[in-house]
């Protein structure tokens, strides 16, 4: 993530990741913490919830290394497109969240599940503390994956940040109600991060970084 600083020319970024890449944000604020003006999260609780997240959510055979990889490759499509069912509340429509990740499968991408959470539950519950980093985290209350997660969790990593809930949303709330979250976040990024920029996980990856 640094390497991606240097290369774009960045001096100091808030950094708007979401989920499972929250961790990667929080440990680049650990690790260098002039870079990151502050962070602005979303569904990221802890590490303890996220490995109890694991083992209540994701099947055994995911988390074995080569055997996972191989089995999210063969379901990749059918796994993709289910995930929506149990991340988005009940009566949302679907289809536009499933069409662009058909397209993207159609185009060679591919679903890591199998990666992201061997690799989480191989880290330490303490690996990861924020100390002085401004945060804010948007948390999808209707998100019924995370049903058995407390938001208020990621304090252990991070213990000054702050909490919204959008009690309308599931696992996306940057997706599912884009117009708020950007207005948030333009308001923590003047209020913490006047001289950085904002870069997005999923930005980075659509660009090939």
């Amino acid at each position: 993530m640094v390497d991606v600083l240097d290369a774009l020319d960045i001096r100091t970024a808030t950094l708007a990741f979401s989920c499972a890449n929250g961790f990667y944000a929080s440990r680049v604020a650990q690790l260098a913490p002039q870079r990151v003006a502050s962070l602005f999260l979303a569904q990221t609780p802890s590490l303890a919830a996220m490995h109890a997240w694991t083992r209540r959510i994701i099947p055994r055979p995911l988390r074995i290394p080569v055997a996972g990889q191989l089995a999210a490759w063969l379901f990749r499509r059918k796994a993709a497109l289910a995930w929506y069912d149990v991340a988005l509340p009940k009566g949302i429509d679907r289809e536009p969240f499933r069409k662009p990740t058909r397209h993207a499968l159609s185009c060679g991408s591919c679903f890591c599940l199998a990666g992201v959470v061997q690799g989480l539950v191989r880290e330490s519950v303490t690996a990861i503390k924020v100390s002085d980093t401004p945060c804010t985290m948007i948390w999808g209350a209707k998100d019924r994956s995370h049903r058995g997660t407390n938001a208020l969790s990621l304090r252990d990593c991070i213990p000054h940040a702050e909490i919204v809930e959008f009690d309308d949303c599931g696992h996306f709330p940057d997706l599912e109600q884009p117009e708020r979250y950007a207005a948030l976040l333009t308001a923590h990024m003047i209020k913490y991060g006047k001289s950085s920029v904002a870069v997005d996980a999923d930005a980075l990856q659509e660009a090939g970084l």
